[in-house]
């Protein structure tokens, strides 16, 4: 028994390693983009704006407190906010609108020109996250989308999309994910922190 249970858990292991690899092999210069987006956007005193649902909405709140509170050095709290934390406003724009509002709505509210937005969806087809991209091209807020798969709509609708091709299990796609946050946390930070050498 104990020896089928290592053997599924170097499975699972093994499919998490090769779909981070195959992302980096696809996806090296857009992630670059990426974190240019995000640190030209915070170099310019705009904020970031993360949603999804689910696993994706918590890592949306997790990556937004990086940016926050602090991720490895310290330096200035940087602004960043998760449209899937206020209870109050997802279910009055949930009843009033309908949930595939609850971000865009926000989005409405609180972007503008220059902010740059992480939307983030295993799948690519998440109504809501797909209504608050088309609300940040109307408000000028720059995109940059997270998926799995084949990326559905949102893969097309953002400006950079970073695809995690490799699978369409969305557990092995988040953690692709906020490996992803992690690294564009990172290098925003040496960006914007470190002293030029």
């Amino acid at each position: 028994m104990a020896s089928a249970v290592q053997a599924d858990i170097r499975r699972l292991f093994a499919e998490s390693a090769r779909a981070r690899d195959v992302f980096l092999e696809e996806n090296a210069d857009a992630l670059a983009r990426a974190v240019e987006l995000v640190g030209d956007a915070l170099a310019a005193e705009r904020k970031v704006l993360l949603f999804g649902n689910g696993g994706s909405a918590a890592d949306a709140q997790h990556i937004a407190a990086e940016f926050v509170g602090r991720f490895a050095r310290e330096r200035r709290a940087l602004p960043a906010l998760a449209l899937t934390t206020d209870t109050s406003a997802l279910t009055a724009i949930a009843n009033d609108y309908g949930y595939e509002h609850v971000f865009a709505r926000q989005v409405h509210a609180l972007g503008v020109a220059g902010d740059v937005a992480l939307a983030i969806s295993t799948s690519g087809r998440s109504p809501n996250v797909l209504r608050a991209v088309e609300a940040c091209r109307e408000r000028g807020v720059r995109t940059i989308g997270l998926t799995g798969g084949d990326g559905g709509p949102l893969a097309t609708m953002v400006e950079v999309s970073l695809r995690v091709s490799a699978s369409t299990h969305s557990a092995r796609i988040q953690e692709t994910h906020i490996l992803v946050g992690h690294v564009i946390c990172e290098l925003v930070d040496r960006r914007l922190f470190e002293a030029p050498a």
